[in-house]
């Protein structure tokens, strides 16, 4: 099942509907002020999440009033964020994979609390995605990944370590290959690599990876 988590961070208008429908999700799970734009648009959500602290009180009055959408309501002083709470409920829906859009915008430290959050699918082995125009992140699993150039999402292919180092990393079929690299969590060697060929692969043997594809 695919799940689709739209939250409170900046949802661009015209690539959110756009990938909506080639994405086709099974499941929509909205988060926050990501009810205003799916009120906008249209979208029925299967649930709807968040303590509200920055979505306008007559959008969620509306959908108590006038919809049997169920609605988990939170405290704004918690222990976790709204987004984070949605993946864990779309884990426990049985999602195989998840994606989230509006989980980047101007708040930097939602920013990163949504990328840190992506190690709880990883843990449990489900994929998933943070997307916006510009860029497509993701913790891969296991310890090798490939890219064709004609499917990738822009032109930039960047690799970070999450908690430490990423050991024995090997890239082939990239502008700036590596072999048996290890790769640490305060360089930028990782940054704004390219595919070279039709087809570039990526290894490692120990550590977790941060795949960021972005395009300007």
């Amino acid at each position: 099942m695919k799940t689709l988590i739209l939250t409170g961070g900046n949802i661009e208008r015209d690539f959110a509907l756009n990938f909506m429908k080639e994405y086709d999700a099974d499941c929509v799970l909205a988060v926050d002020r990501g009810l205003k734009f799916c009120m906008e648009e249209e979208i029925v959500p299967d649930c709807i999440i968040g303590d509200f602290d920055s979505l306008p009180g007559e959008i969620l009055t509306y959908y108590k009033e006038h919809t049997e959408i169920p609605i988990r309501a939170f405290n704004p002083v918690k222990d976790a964020t709204d987004t984070c709470i949605a993946l864990e409920e779309a884990m426990e829906r049985g999602s195989s994979e998840i994606t989230l859009l509006g989980a980047t915008g101007t708040r930097l430290d939602h920013v990163i609390g949504s990328v840190q959050i992506l190690l709880r699918a990883w843990e449990r082995g489900i994929p998933a995605f943070i997307v916006d125009s510009h860029n497509r992140l993701s913790i891969p699993a296991g310890n090798s990944l490939e890219i064709r150039r004609e499917e990738q999402f822009g032109k930039y292919v960047s690799f970070f370590p999450m908690r430490g180092t990423v050991e024995g990393l090997t890239l082939t079929g990239f502008k700036y290959p590596l072999d048996n690299y290890t790769l640490k969590d305060w360089e930028g060697l990782g940054v704004s690599n390219e595919i070279a060929d039709e087809c570039a692969r990526a290894s490692w043997s120990a550590g977790i990876l941060l795949m960021i594809q972005s395009r300007d």
